[in-house]
Protein backbone atom coordinates (compact mmCIF):
# COMPACT_ATOMS: atom_id res chain seq x y z
CA UNK A 1 0.00 0.00 0.00
CA UNK A 2 1.41 3.74 -0.76
CA UNK A 3 1.80 5.44 2.37
CA UNK A 4 3.11 8.82 0.64
CA UNK A 5 4.39 10.12 -2.70
CA UNK A 6 6.82 13.07 -3.56
CA UNK A 7 8.06 14.97 -6.27
CA UNK A 8 10.67 17.79 -6.58
CA UNK A 9 11.86 20.02 -9.70
CA UNK A 10 15.18 21.38 -8.91
CA UNK A 11 17.05 24.08 -11.21
CA UNK A 12 20.59 23.02 -11.19
CA UNK A 13 22.09 26.11 -11.76
CA UNK A 14 20.21 28.07 -9.07
CA UNK A 15 21.65 25.06 -6.39
CA UNK A 16 24.95 26.04 -8.15
CA UNK A 17 24.61 29.42 -7.26
CA UNK A 18 23.44 28.92 -3.75
CA UNK A 19 26.33 25.71 -3.15
CA UNK A 20 28.41 29.09 -4.59
CA UNK A 21 27.44 31.67 -2.37
CA UNK A 22 27.33 29.62 0.81
CA UNK A 23 29.78 26.58 0.99
CA UNK A 24 28.60 25.54 3.96
CA UNK A 25 25.39 24.73 2.23
CA UNK A 26 26.84 21.76 0.90
CA UNK A 27 27.55 20.17 4.58
CA UNK A 28 24.19 20.71 5.76
CA UNK A 29 22.64 19.24 2.21
CA UNK A 30 24.40 16.52 1.53
CA UNK A 31 26.57 13.52 3.09
CA UNK A 32 29.84 12.99 1.96
CA UNK A 33 29.85 11.12 -0.39
CA UNK A 34 26.65 12.76 -1.90
CA UNK A 35 29.04 16.05 -1.93
CA UNK A 36 31.64 14.83 -3.98
CA UNK A 37 28.77 13.89 -7.21
CA UNK A 38 28.65 16.43 -10.33
CA UNK A 39 26.45 19.33 -9.84
CA UNK A 40 23.70 17.84 -11.61
CA UNK A 41 23.53 14.82 -9.58
CA UNK A 42 23.34 17.34 -6.51
CA UNK A 43 20.37 18.81 -7.70
CA UNK A 44 18.73 14.78 -8.47
CA UNK A 45 19.79 14.20 -4.76
CA UNK A 46 18.81 17.54 -3.28
CA UNK A 47 15.37 17.14 -5.52
CA UNK A 48 15.41 13.23 -3.94
CA UNK A 49 15.50 14.88 0.03
CA UNK A 50 12.56 17.08 -1.01
CA UNK A 51 10.31 14.48 -2.44
CA UNK A 52 11.16 12.55 0.78
CA UNK A 53 9.59 15.23 3.06
CA UNK A 54 6.57 15.37 0.84
CA UNK A 55 5.87 11.77 1.13
CA UNK A 56 6.42 11.49 4.34
CA UNK A 57 3.73 14.63 4.74
CA UNK A 58 6.66 17.38 5.53
CA UNK A 59 6.28 17.17 9.69
CA UNK A 60 8.67 19.23 11.25
CA UNK A 61 12.23 18.21 12.28
CA UNK A 62 13.51 16.88 9.45
CA UNK A 63 16.71 17.29 8.48
CA UNK A 64 18.17 16.91 4.88
CA UNK A 65 20.83 14.25 5.76
CA UNK A 66 18.37 12.32 7.26
CA UNK A 67 17.72 10.89 3.30
CA UNK A 68 20.79 10.01 1.41
CA UNK A 69 20.50 8.98 -2.18
CA UNK A 70 23.19 5.73 -2.86
CA UNK A 71 23.63 3.45 -5.12
CA UNK A 72 22.25 -0.01 -5.26
CA UNK A 73 22.23 -3.21 -7.22
CA UNK A 74 23.00 -2.56 -10.74
CA UNK A 75 23.50 1.16 -10.07
CA UNK A 76 19.83 1.82 -9.27
CA UNK A 77 19.28 4.96 -6.77
CA UNK A 78 18.43 3.69 -3.23
CA UNK A 79 17.21 5.54 -0.12
CA UNK A 80 19.18 5.80 3.05
CA UNK A 81 16.83 7.09 5.85
CA UNK A 82 17.69 8.10 9.49
CA UNK A 83 17.09 10.05 12.01
CA UNK A 84 13.84 11.91 12.01
CA UNK A 85 13.10 10.78 8.82
CA UNK A 86 13.45 7.19 9.85
CA UNK A 87 11.19 7.68 12.94
CA UNK A 88 8.28 9.24 10.86
CA UNK A 89 8.38 6.45 8.71
CA UNK A 90 8.19 3.91 10.99
CA UNK A 91 4.99 5.63 12.60
CA UNK A 92 3.78 5.82 9.11
CA UNK A 93 4.13 2.27 8.69
CA UNK A 94 6.88 2.55 5.88
CA UNK A 95 8.69 -0.39 5.20
CA UNK A 96 9.93 0.16 1.55
CA UNK A 97 11.00 3.53 -0.37
CA UNK A 98 11.19 3.90 -4.39
CA UNK A 99 13.21 6.84 -5.87
CA UNK A 100 13.83 7.90 -9.66
CA UNK A 101 15.83 10.56 -10.09
CA UNK A 102 16.72 12.25 -13.96
CA UNK A 103 18.47 15.67 -15.19
CA UNK A 104 18.59 16.87 -18.44
CA UNK A 105 18.45 20.82 -19.80
CA UNK A 106 19.42 22.29 -16.59
CA UNK A 107 16.29 20.51 -14.70
CA UNK A 108 16.40 17.57 -12.22
CA UNK A 109 13.97 15.76 -10.72
CA UNK A 110 13.06 13.53 -8.49
CA UNK A 111 9.77 11.48 -7.90
CA UNK A 112 9.71 9.47 -4.45
CA UNK A 113 7.55 6.80 -3.32
CA UNK A 114 6.61 5.69 0.52
CA UNK A 115 4.95 1.77 0.48
CA UNK A 116 3.92 0.01 3.80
Amino acid sequence: MIVGIGVDVVEVARLGAALERTPALRRRLFTDAEGALPLESLAARFAAKEAVAKALGAPPGLRHLDAEVVRGGHGRPELRITGRAAEVARDLGVRRWHVSLSHDGGMAVAYVLAES
